[in-house]
């Protein structure tokens, strides 16, 4: 059963599935909480713990855990949980145009800078270098760093696979 005063799982997990993508959008009209802590749960539920002080830091992570609040957009984006604040009937769009130009992008690119933000969380920095300097090394033998080589060359736009 829901209602206003009994909120839903959707409303629940909402904040942390969130946290859980690479970027976010948003509507300028926007609220987010972490609402578990609100119905006597604990807010570390759903990867929310582990997710969120990456985004916003550990203090900011740990108040909005603990209080349950509701921030609006633009306190979302000022702590980095949005990277886009936009006016509401914009929005879809803008999400989309984000997510096309992505996938006009160097696929491989994207999952190697990906799978390095995610891995070198808990390396130090000379294991990070290290590891950037080989996934570099093998991202200039794919054919796509030929084209952006080519296209730029050319002053065109490149055309990855």
């Amino acid at each position: 059963m829901c209602s206003q005063h009994a909120p839903t799982t959707e409303r629940l997990s909402g904040a942390v599935i969130a946290t859980a993508c690479d970027l976010r959008v948003a509507s300028e009209s926007a609220k987010i909480a972490f609402l578990f802590v609100r119905v006597g749960l604990s807010g570390a539920d759903m990867g929310a713990s582990w997710l969120l002080p990456r985004l916003v830091g550990l203090g900011t992570a740990t108040e909005l855990l603990m209080t349950g609040e509701f921030i609006d957009a633009k306190r979302a984006h000022e702590i980095g949980l949005y990277q886009r604040v936009v006016p509401g009937d914009g929005v879809v769009a803008e999400a989309r145009e984000l997510a096309e130009k992505l996938a006009r992008g160097p696929a491989e690119a994207l999952h190697v800078t990906k799978h390095a933000l995610e891995a070198e969380w808990s390396m130090d920095l000379d294991q990070a270098l290290a590891h950037e300097s080989e996934v570099q090394a093998r991202l200039m033998e794919h054919p796509n760093f030929r084209e952006a080589y080519e296209a730029f060359v050319a002053k065109r736009e490149p055309k990855f696979r």
